[in-house]
C-alpha cells in the first residue's frame, strides 16, 4: 500500500504546491486537511476542490470555528492570556485545534506522516510537531519548506509548470495568519523595527485617529465566559465576532510588538485582535471585583506562565493541564456585567456589577454608613511591619559596631 501523508492545507500557494512537491519527493499520496477557525475568506468547499485539483487524493475539511471559540479562545480568556503582556496568542491557540484534526485525519485515512508548511525559523513548527508527537506519537512529521527545500520561487515555478489552479503572480510582502481571535502580520517592510506600520496592513480594525461616535457596550459573563452582549444572549463565537465588529470599528486591539520567539530570536509582529482585547479587558475588570486578593495575585502569575506554555507549543502538556485546573477554579464566581466604552482605539470600563462581587459599599465608603472599624488599623500596622522593624533594628545595631 502506498504511504500516505496528511498536509495542513491553507489553500494558498505554498501548501498547494506542497501537495505535488511532497508526492514527487517521497512517492507518497497526500491528503489535504483544511480547518476553519474563523479566518474568513474562501469557503471550505472551494479550498477542498483546489486541493483535489492540485493533486491531493483526499481532502479533509472541518468547520471548527465553534470548537475553536469554545475550547481554545475561552480558556485563553479565562487565563487573560497575553504573551509578554501584549500578544493574545492569536496563532498559538489555533495550532492545537488544527493538530487535533490533522491527527484525526491521519487515523481516518491511514497516514503515517503529517506535514505542515512552517519554516525552520518560527514558533509554529514547534507547536505543530510537539502537538502531533503528543496526540499521535507514532506519526512522523515533515515540513516541505524546511525539510524539502521548497522556497517561494520554486513554488511559483512548480505551480506554473504543473498548471495548478492557484494564483502565482501576486506577491504579498507580508506573512499573514488570521482567525476569529485575531490577525497576525509579519515580515517584509516590518522587519525594520523603526518602520511604522502602513495603513494597508490592517484589516480587522479601522483607523483609531478618526473614530465614529463612542460605542457603549455591556458584556455579561457567567463563570468567566461571555454569555450576552447588551442583554442579547450569545455563544462564545458570536461574542467574539460581535466585538470584532464593534471594537474593530473603533480601532481597538492594534498591537505592535517585538517578541521573543521560542527559537531564540526576536521578531517584530503586528497584531489586531479587537474582540479578544475587548473581552480580556472586560474579563479582567470583572475578576477585580469577584476574585479574592491573594487568589488574584497568584492567578496573575499562573496566567503569565500559562501564556508562555501556550506560546511555546505546550498546549497538551501536563503543566498546562494543571494550570487549567487552577484557572478554572478561580472562575467560579466570575459572573456579572461589565459596561465599557469603545472609542478611538481604547476599550474603557466605566461600570461593573455582580451578584458574587466582593466589593462591599459599606466597607469602602467614607460617608455615613461606613461599617469599617478604623480603630483596627493601628494594631494591624504594628503587626504587619513587625518583621521589617526587627530586621531594621538589627541592621542599625550591627552597623554601629
Amino acid at each position: 500500500m502506498t504511504e500516505r501523508i496528511v498536509l495542513a492545507y491553507s489553500g494558498g500557494l505554498d501548501t498547494s504546491v506542497a501537495i505535488g512537491w511532497i508526492g514527487e519527493a517521497t512517492g507518497a499520496e497526500v491528503i489535504a486537511v483544511a480547518v476553519d477557525v474563523g479566518q474568513g475568506g474562501e469557503s471550505l468547499e472551494t479550498i477542498r476542490q483546489r486541493a483535489l485539483g492540485c493533486g491531493a487524493v483526499e481532502a479533509y475539511v472541518a468547520d471548527a470555528s465553534d470548537e475553536f471559540a469554545n475550547e481554545y479562545c475561552m480558556p485563553t480568556l479565562k487565563a487573560n492570556g497575553l504573551y509578554q503582556g501584549h500578544y493574545p496568542l492569536v496563532s498559538a491557540i489555533s495550532r492545537p485545534v488544527i493538530v487535533k484534526h490533522l491527527v484525526k485525519a491521519a487515523r481516518e485515512f491511514g497516514a503515517t506522516t503529517v506535514a505542515h508548511g512552517c519554516t525552520g525559523k518560527g514558533n509554529d513548527q514547534v507547536r505543530f510537531e510537539v502537538g502531533i508527537q503528543t496526540l499521535g506519537p507514532d506519526l512522523k512529521c515533515i515540513a516541505p519548506v524546511r525539510d524539502l527545500a521548497l522556497t517561494r520561487d520554486k513554488a511559483i515555478a512548480f505551480a506554473e509548470e504543473k498548471g495548478l489552479p492557484i494564483e502565482t503572480t501576486k506577491k504579498n510582502p507580508y506573512s499573514i495568519d488570521q482567525n476569529v481571535w485575531g490577525r497576525a502580520v509579519e515580515t517584509g517592510y516590518l522587519e525594520d523595527i523603526w518602520n511604522a506600520p502602513t495603513k494597508d496592513i490592517y484589516d480587522y480594525t479601522a483607523t483609531p485617529e478618526f473614530p465614529p461616535a463612542p460605542d457603549e457596550v455591556v458584556i455579561s459573563f457567567e463563570a468567566g465566559i461571555p454569555v450576552a452582549i447588551d442583554g442579547v444572549k450569545v455563544t462564545p463565537l458570536q461574542a467574539i465576532k460581535e466585538l470584532n465588529r464593534r471594537a474593530g470599528a473603533q480601532g481597538v486591539g492594534r498591537i505592535d510588538v517585538v517578541e521573543d520567539r521560542l527559537v531564540g530570536i526576536k521578531s517584530r509582529e503586528i497584531y489586531e485582535a479587537p474582540g479578544a482585547m475587548a473581552l480580556i479587558t472586560a474579563h479582567k475588570h470583572l475578576e477585580d471585583i469577584t476574585v479574592e486578593r491573594e487568589q488574584a495575585r497568584f492567578k496573575a502569575t499562573v496566567g503569565q506562565r500559562w501564556s508562555e506554555l501556550v506560546y511555546d507549543g505546550q498546549w497538551f502538556s501536563p503543566l498546562k493541564r494543571s494550570l487549567d485546573a487552577f484557572i478554572e477554579d478561580t472562575q467560579k464566581y466570575v459572573s456579572g456585567d461589565i459596561r465599557m466604552t469603545l472609542h478611538g482605539g481604547q476599550a474603557i470600563v466605566n461600570g461593573r456589577r455582580s451578584d458574587t462581587s466582593l466589593y462591599d459599599f459599606n466597607l469602602a465608603t467614607y460617608d455615613t454608613g461606613d461599617t469599617f472599624d478604623q480603630s483596627m488599623a493601628r494594631g494591624f500596622i504594628e503587626l504587619w511591619g513587625m518583621s521589617a522593624k526587627v530586621a531594621s533594628g538589627r541592621d542599625i545595631r550591627v552597623a554601629g559596631k
